[in-house]
């Protein structure tokens, strides 16, 4: 969430390598200072500028090892106990496997060098180098090592700190350059994608999108704005698609299949869709917290594939779930994001200050409160807020209003109005009410492809085109009703029946408003009709519509 609020990736990697190394700093001063107050020799005999260089030398080792394994682990439980079998496994070797061959001198030093390269193995022998003998027990008389025996060759110190400051360095490098490129295997992947032309699956697209109209005409603005960009649209996805691999025995997933869709800035785009629809998805390549399988999206005129460090200076994400530190409260949220979207002084100040009074947290001094003492929606209301601050240019909100109670949600579509008047917005929700007070543009996607996008009444009158007839009658009575909405409508569906309430749809074309209520009050005087209710399509019905024809061809 750091890094899509702007955090570079020097300025994470520098914090957390000086936490780590003041941490592991302040454990080197605690266990010199105990073993050279009870008088062990290791540490009360030897250099004390030798023993800071070597515990030094090998702390930033023992770091940056870390960091490079962290690229291998997925879980922080399978990283801890990795770490601690490393580390008592390791202890073990060299008392047991190592220490043999160094006493042994019938070994190759060859031998013994190649093992040193192992780092708790060059640690393990220049401790044993400066130990005392065991003969004489860690408390005996022993005069140590000091800084001219470092030229010393039989102790083989200096060449053994020679090999941490090398391996130090190499896997910093390493370190970096996984972070930034992935695994060997996944540069490989990514670099053949930027050469795959955009439009490989455009044919396929065709073929199968050739009916909707609207999609096509999505289609072709990207393909326009391809040929010549244009500063108007803020978001250009072209033909984005999304492949995860097979795992557990599983097949591959196919969870987003070509998505193309254009969006100009100014305008709120509600993405509608059932679970596994492949809205997170989509949502996560955006965001750059999965790269693409092919083809790929333009944020604000730049490429996801190649200028996604710039592209997190101008974005801001509210995730579906919050992720907030519980120790801070509301202000210094705003007030740390805001300086990762590069405010400082007043403007970071204003900025924090609008963002709590737009959005309502400012209210009985909930600002000044730790988070932990928020309730869900305060937490909710606080990430939308983290997500607009700084003025970006794209803002992608994941189901923003869930847990919210009706004055929250009021105060937060405010929020979000008054937020798109110069900048894009992306909303995912399942609150049709939501889409259809926020959304200049709605989609709908299943299947993980786009199928219908244009706005709410456009899409009612498109895929609507009935009337929801409802009508409540006595006990008895369901046959006489239903012959009474055929005479209104032959053609009539009943879609509902239950306890005497029945619904039916009834096509537009040829049913007058006016007669329906000639009809129904004709009725009264034959029927014991307790209420009846004629509406129009809602985005609800659509939205099951199209669901319900995609599950008919999900491809």
């Amino acid at each position: 969430m750091m890094k899509m609020h702007g955090l570079g990736d020097i300025a994470y990697w520098i914090i957390s390598y000086c936490y780590f190394l003041l941490i592991s700093l302040i454990y080197m001063f605690l266990l010199v200072t105990f073993g050279s107050v009870v008088g062990i020799k290791l540490f009360a005999s030897n250099s004390y500028v030798l023993q800071f260089i070597i515990y030094f030398t090998y702390m930033n080792l023992q770091i940056s090892s870390a960091f490079l394994m962290t690229s291998y682990f997925t879980t922080v439980t399978t990283a801890t106990v990795t770490g601690y079998l490393y580390v008592i496994g390791s202890g073990f070797i060299g008392e047991y496997l190592f220490r043999p061959f160094v006493e042994d001198t019938s070994v190759s030093r060859s031998l013994i060098t190649l093992m040193e390269f192992f780092p708790p193995f060059s640690l393990y022998r220049i401790i044993y180098e400066l130990s005392p003998p065991l003969a004489t027990g860690f408390y005996s008389d022993f005069s140590g090592v000091q800084m001219r025996d470092l030229s010393n060759l039989e102790n083989g110190i200096l060449f053994l700190l020679i090999i941490m400051v090398l391996e130090w360095a190499t896997f910093l490098f390493f370190t970096l350059y996984l972070d930034e490129f992935g695994c060997l295997q996944n540069g490989m992947r990514s670099r053949q994608a930027l050469q795959k032309p955009s439009t490989q699956h455009q044919e396929c697209e065709a073929s199968i999108e050739i009916d909707r109209t609207d999609i096509m005409r999505e289609r072709e603005i990207v393909d326009r704005f391809l040929q010549q960009p244009d500063s108007s649209y803020s978001i250009i996805i072209d033909n984005i698609r999304k492949v995860y691999p097979p795992k557990d025995g599983n097949a591959e997933k196919v969870a987003v299949k070509g998505f193309s869709l254009a969006i100009q800035r100014g305008q709120c785009f509600g993405l509608l869709g059932a679970n596994g629809a492949g809205k997170t998805s989509l949502i996560s390549m955006l965001t750059g917290f999965t790269k693409p399988t092919s083809g790929t999206a333009y944020i604000d005129g730049l490429d996801i594939r190649t200028d996604m460090s710039e592209i997190y200076t101008r974005i801001g994400v509210c995730p579906q779930f919050d992720l907030l530190w519980e120790t801070l409260t509301g202000r210094e949220h705003l007030m740390f994001y805001g300086r990762l979207k590069r405010l400082n002084g007043a403007a970071l100040v204003e900025a924090a200050e609008q963002s709590l009074k737009v959005l309502r947290i400012f209210e009985g001094g909930v600002a000044d409160t730790f988070v932990s003492q928020y309730s869900g929606g305060m937490k909710r209301r606080l990430s939308v807020a983290i997500s607009l601050i700084g003025d970006p240019k794209v803002v992608y909100l994941d189901e923003p209003s869930s847990g919210l109670d009706p004055a929250s949600r009021n105060a937060l579509w405010n929020a979000v109005k008054f937020a798109k008047k110069n900048r894009a917005i992306i909303l995912t929700t399942h609150s049709m009410e939501e889409a259809e007070a926020l959304c200049d543009r709605i989609g709908i996607s299943a299947y993980g492809r786009l199928r219908c996008t244009g706005a709410s009444k456009e899409l009612k009158a498109k895929y609507g085109g009935t009337f929801m007839f409802t009508v409540t009658a006595a006990a008895g009575e369901d046959e006489a009703v239903e012959q009474l909405v055929r005479s209104i409508s032959p053609t009539a569906k009943r879609t509902y029946h239950i306890a005497g309430t029945q619904k039916f749809e009834m096509p537009k074309q040829g049913v007058k408003i006016s007669e329906v209520f000639r009809a129904m009050e004709q009725a009264k005087g034959s029927l014991n009709v307790a209420a009846w209710g004629l509406v129009d399509t809602t985005l609800e019905d659509v939205f099951i519509k199209v669901a319900k024809e995609s599950e008919k061809r999900p491809d």
